[in-house]
């Protein structure tokens, strides 16, 4: 499975950006989906899942209300819509996939895309 990220840029505080993650190579819907983020200088952290059929989705607390993922199995894509982005969102954001249950944990996903860049800045 090839996972590619798109969407990232810099904006303002206070502002929007879709990230999207296109799929190919495998049965996507079947697979959970993940976002994670790396900060410089930090650990790759858990952003949001979502499972396979899109029914569940799980955030990180200090992005809800603010983030919302969601999926379109007939494009083989996953979004993660963010809004009212704060300095402390910048990082480069990865999109993964695990055949199974979604989770917040980076070791169960086994494939990962390259990753896309966020800057939040004023």
């Amino acid at each position: 499975v090839q996972l590619v990220e798109s969407g990232g840029g810099l904006v303002q505080p206070g502002g929007s950006l879709r990230l999207s993650c296109a799929a190919s190579g495998g049965t996507f819907s079947r697979y959970a989906m993940g976002w994670f983020r790396q900060a410089p200088g930090k650990e790759r952290e858990f952003v949001a899942t979502i499972s396979w059929s899109g029914g569940s989705t799980n955030y990180v607390d200090h992005v809800k209300g603010r983030f919302t993922l969601s999926r379109d199995n007939a494009k083989n894509t996953v979004y993660l819509q963010m809004n009212n982005l704060k300095l402390e969102d910048t990082a480069v954001y990865y999109c993964a996939a695990r055949d199974g249950a979604s989770s917040s944990s980076s070791w169960r996903y086994d494939y990962w895309g390259q990753g896309t860049q966020v800057t939040v800045s004023s």
